[in-house]
């Protein structure tokens, strides 16, 4: 299944491109993109996050888009929709997520860029609920889902089990989001 191309005001959310793996790189290799997630081994490991992307699309029709912004930049960073590929007391779920070049903070891009890949997921995927995980620490992703709607779910932090036990960033959050709390 191909990707979907999203339209935002700004933005362009579109399948990935070979050429794409030149700008994730250094994006994922930068610190502080990393700051709050595991970081990224080398080049290898970086393309291979574009190819779990491309073959998510495949799967499922939905995933991980690029962001472009026309006439500014063609990769930005990346948003969109992942099932979660482990087992938690939320799961199954998909999940939003999002990383960004620092040099497209703090201008809205990622809350508009979510907004999309969360109106994508409840119409026309018809998810009945999104979810969204980060460190505790990591305010300024929260604040997005906040900005989204999304409300902590108190009860539900866990530990990544990806990550090593007493790893600084194993204990999550998890926020939520149901389709019929979703304001028009």
């Amino acid at each position: 299944m191909s990707a979907p191309t999203l339209k935002t005001h700004r933005l362009l959310l579109r399948p990935w491109r070979p050429s794409d793996r030149d700008a994730l790189w250094p994006m994922q290799s930068d610190p502080r993109t990393m700051e709050f997630l595991m970081p990224i081994a080398d080049r290898t490991a970086s393309d291979a996050v574009a190819e779990r992307a491309e073959a998510h699309f495949a799967r499922h029709g939905f995933g991980l888009w690029v962001v472009e912004v026309p006439g500014v930049i063609d990769f930005a960073g990346y948003c969109g929709l992942v099932h979660v590929p482990y087992t938690e007391h939320f799961t199954p779920a998909v999940e939003i997520g999002w990383r960004f070049d620092p040099a497209f903070w703090g201008h809205g891009y990622a809350t508009e860029a979510a907004r999309a890949a969360l109106d994508f997921g409840f119409a026309p995927l018809g998810l009945e609920e999104i979810v969204a995980i980060t460190v505790p620490a990591n305010l300024r992703s929260r604040a997005v889902m906040e900005r989204l709607g999304m409300a902590r779910d108190e009860s539900g932090d866990f530990d990544l089990p990806s990550t090593p036990p007493g790893h600084p960033l194993r204990r999550q959050v998890l926020y939520r989001l149901r389709r019929s709390e979703v304001r028009a």
